[in-house]
């Protein structure tokens, strides 16, 4: 059994965009930035043990960290998941910014 604070761990925060929010009055999904070595079956308990609510469908991607011309640094890559709600189901955020 994994404990609770690994959940924690697995799942970073809400991913604000026009896209995510669209997708959550259309779809029924919501957008979060999640650990890069997160699996969808650990992203599936994570999601269902911290807020409670029934998945339909998880799709994931790892997004590419741009590079800053100043220094020619790369940012760092990170990973999105696209966690659809089965219906009736939905997940409420707190309004904000990243």
């Amino acid at each position: 059994m994994i404990c609770k604070e690994s959940f924690f761990r697995i799942i970073r925060k809400p991913h604000s965009s026009e896209k995510a929010s669209s997708l959550v009055n259309k779809n029924n999904t919501i957008v979060l930035k999640v650990a890069k070595n997160a699996n969808k079956k650990d992203i599936f308990l994570a999601i269902e043990k911290i807020f409670e609510v029934k998945i339909k469908r998880i799709n994931t991607l790892i997004v590419k960290g741009k590079i800053k011309k100043k220094n020619k640094n790369h940012g760092e890559n990170w990973k999105k998941a696209y966690i659809t709600l089965q219906k009736g189901q939905n997940v409420n955020f707190i309004n904000g910014s990243e």
